[in-house]
């Protein structure tokens, strides 16, 4: 196999978070070479006529680094927290909160400029939706606790609030969009979060509208056939499965995380657990 195909085939069989990650590095080498192109062309700009040209910048800032320091940061924290997501989320409500934050902090960016009517630095980085990968999955299960070496145990509620602080903290420099859009990304997880507790998934529009826009341009592109129907078969339409999550299992083992962490949890919770995220 080529090296190509070898990267589409890691590509493929990746989960979420990785696919991200992946993108985020292939993107940050292209900038590396071609940084004026890049920046100019998918980083957001701070001017709100200037986004009228480039409506597309909301979201692809999100993948424009150019600070090593910043990406590696990005992805570690979307690498580990994001497998933590996927553990009580389906994929596609991964890519609802991670998007969707992407373009809140977009938007809070360029308000927080129109007010301000500040002309600094065009805004890039994953932050605003890593961001809000981090703050949902922390108001889900905040007591589920992470072992960092050489602190110890620390829970989710605990390390999202500390990242939410650092940049309120950095509000105060009126140059630094970057600091409004990371909390827009964290609110919009937060109220995400808030409203699935209530069986209310917010971020379903748009997983629907991407597929809806995929089916369509697939449609455009696949060739026509013709469909012939026997009068002698009845059409069945496919079987749905009518096996429910056990929802009353899953509230039990989210509440005993919430008393003693996740990691009290047994073999058989666990896996139930991931494989209900799954669906």
């Amino acid at each position: 196999m080529s090296i190509l195909s070898d990267l589409q085939y890691e590509l493929k069989k990746a989960d979420p978070a990785e696919k991200l990650i992946y993108i985020n590095v292939g993107l940050f080498l292209v900038t590396y070479l071609a940084r004026t192109f890049m920046l100019d062309w998918f980083t957001l700009p701070t001017d709100l006529s200037a986004f009228m040209y480039k409506p597309w910048t909301v979201i692809t800032y999100a993948f424009i680094h150019v600070n090593l320091f910043h990406i590696l940061s990005n992805l570690m924290v979307l690498f580990y927290i994001g497998r933590i997501f996927l553990d009580f989320y389906s994929v596609k409500q991964f890519y609802n909160v991670f998007f969707l934050g992407v373009i809140f902090g977009g938007l809070s960016f360029l308000g927080l400029n129109y007010i301000n009517q500040n002309s600094g630095a065009a805004l890039g980085g994953a932050s605003a939706g890593v961001l809000a990968i981090f703050v949902a999955v922390a108001t889900k299960v905040p007591r589920y606790a992470l072992r960092l070496r050489f602190i110890g145990s620390v829970e989710l509620w605990v390390l999202a609030a500390v990242f939410v602080l650092l940049n309120v903290l950095q509000i105060k420099n009126i140059d630094n969009g970057g600091a409004i859009a990371h909390l827009g990304g964290a609110l919009f997880g937060f109220i995400y979060a808030k409203q699935m507790q209530k069986n209310n998934d917010i971020g379903k529009w748009f997983s629907d509208t991407i597929e809806r826009v995929t089916n369509l341009v697939s449609t455009k592109n696949s060739p026509l056939r013709t469909v012939y129907k026997s009068k002698n078969k009845k059409t069945t339409s496919p079987r749905k499965s009518t096996k429910p999550i056990d929802q009353r299992k899953i509230d039990l083992i989210l509440d005993k995380i919430s008393k003693s962490g996740y990691e009290t949890l047994s073999k058989e919770e666990k896996d139930f657990l991931f494989h209900a995220g799954k669906k």
